[in-house]
């Protein structure tokens, strides 16, 4: 099944149990993903986190009820998953900028979201800069940090706090490596050195990435890598969104990495063929 039915199929399934308790492993099962794989392509291509587009949907649909119906808040909040009116109402306000009684005003602005339709676009005509590799397994180390999934923005903040405490100082080079051990809601980061016989690793976590095919995304001409010009997540979003689409490839069962080069940056995401 190709990438886009998968998506659609588990938009089709959050609809149709939005008022269950959804978890990204139940999600997951109706994809060939992995629920942390299917997380991370849901969030590169959307641009929030699962738990966020399914949290969102829920209070639209609370939203419109509340509008359309005399259901109590009580009830309404039950309905939708949350412990207590005032969970409700904080998470409806947070959203929507009004509290539930005001919404039921004549006049009141909501901000909706609707369920999303994936489909494949042709997109302006922008270089893709891609390679394929085969590559033998590897060890790399580095420092380590357990993200909740909906804190993978944060990762700039661990650089920044490895660069202060000067944990990191003493690699020879600095890359990135996600999503090497797979929990339920928690992602795996490391900032990183490919190891080497010489390597001195004390003090550092040593992984072992399996042997893999992957498609590497390249980006030339960098003054440096700081967030103004990191090109690290628009790559990212490069082959989630555009390329693994219409690739022949799906992403296969292992981590996504970073390098940071001489004035350029590469993501490398392990794939295999379509069935």
């Amino acid at each position: 099944m190709d990438l886009i039915s998968q998506l659609n199929n588990a938009i089709n399934y959050i609809e149709e149990n939005i008022c269950d308790d959804i978890a990204l492993s139940d999600i997951s099962k109706v994809t060939e993903y992995s629920e942390y794989h299917f997380g991370r392509l849901f969030y590169y291509i959307v641009g929030m986190p699962l738990s966020e587009y399914v949290r969102k949907r829920k209070l639209t649909l609370a939203a419109i009820e509340l509008q359309g119906s005399n259901i109590k808040v009580i009830d309404l909040a039950m309905k939708y998953g949350y412990e207590s009116t005032d969970s409700f109402s904080r998470a409806f306000a947070k959203q929507h900028s009004v509290t539930p009684t005001l919404a039921r005003q004549m006049g009141a602005i909501l901000k909706l979201f609707p369920p999303l339709t994936f489909q494949i676009k042709i997109k302006g005509v922008q270089e893709m800069n891609c390679r394929i590799e085969q590559k033998e397994a590897f060890e790399v180390y580095g420092v380590e940090k357990i993200f909740h999934s909906e804190d993978l923005g944060k990762v700039s903040e661990f650089w920044e706090e490895c660069k202060a405490d000067g944990s990191i100082e003493n690699l020879p080079e600095t890359h990135g490596i996600v999503g090497y051990n797979q929990n339920e809601n928690k992602v795996s980061y490391m900032i990183c050195a490919f190891k080497k016989e010489a390597s001195n690793t004390d003090g550092y976590k040593v992984i072992q990435v399996p042997e893999f095919t992957w498609a590497i995304f390249h980006y030339d001409g960098l003054k440096d890598h700081h967030d103004d010009q990191c090109q690290i997540p628009h790559l990212f979003n490069q082959a989630y969104s555009e390329w693994l689409p219409s690739s022949g490839y799906k992403k296969a069962d292992g981590p996504d990495i970073e390098i940071y080069g001489d004035h350029f940056e590469e993501v490398w995401i392990p794939i295999v063929k379509n069935n």
